[in-house]
């Protein structure tokens, strides 16, 4: 990145554009705020303030950096969505997708399960010798479910 700041050196960072202030070749933004992407430190600095942006990448390693800045730059971008959520707003978002989802997944095995068990009682063999010998199947023991248990279940509700 250094190579690129001298050769743009007359050039301004995204930050040093907005604050009108003049870029130096040690500007802490600059590596991390490129004057093509002038939307990304505006963003931040509306949010956290290019005082506290500076101070955060000046404790930082210098190898540290990029992540932090990728990071502000999210939070930023989610504050501004949300502004009282942020990025834990989205998060809770796809945390309750999820949610929804698995319990949408257990019912459609449960659906699955209950279909075979009333396929194998339709069938000509004794159902009840057939379900009580058989050894648990990968399916039955992903979900968790024994036979004798969840049958009890199914058929006292119908």
């Amino acid at each position: 990145m250094e190579v690129s700041r001298k050769q743009n050196a007359s050039s301004p960072c995204a930050a040093c554009k907005l604050l009108r202030r003049r870029c130096s070749q040690e500007c802490i933004f600059a590596p991390y705020f490129p004057a093509e992407e002038p939307g990304k430190f505006a963003g931040v600095h509306k949010v956290f303030g290019a005082s506290n942006v500076s101070k955060m990448l000046q404790e930082l390693p210098e190898e540290h950096r990029g992540d932090a800045v990728s990071s502000m730059v999210y939070e930023a971008n989610a504050r501004m969505r949300d502004p009282v959520y942020g990025c834990v707003g989205a998060i809770s978002y796809l945390q309750q997708q999820i949610d929804a989802l698995r319990q949408q997944l257990a019912l459609t095995q449960a659906e699955m399960l209950h279909l075979r068990l009333r396929n194998q009682a339709t069938s000509p063999t004794n159902s009840y010798t057939l379900l009580s010998h058989s050894k648990p199947s990968n399916f039955d023991m992903d979900m968790g479910v024994e036979h004798a248990s969840f049958r009890e279940s199914m058929w006292s509700s119908t």
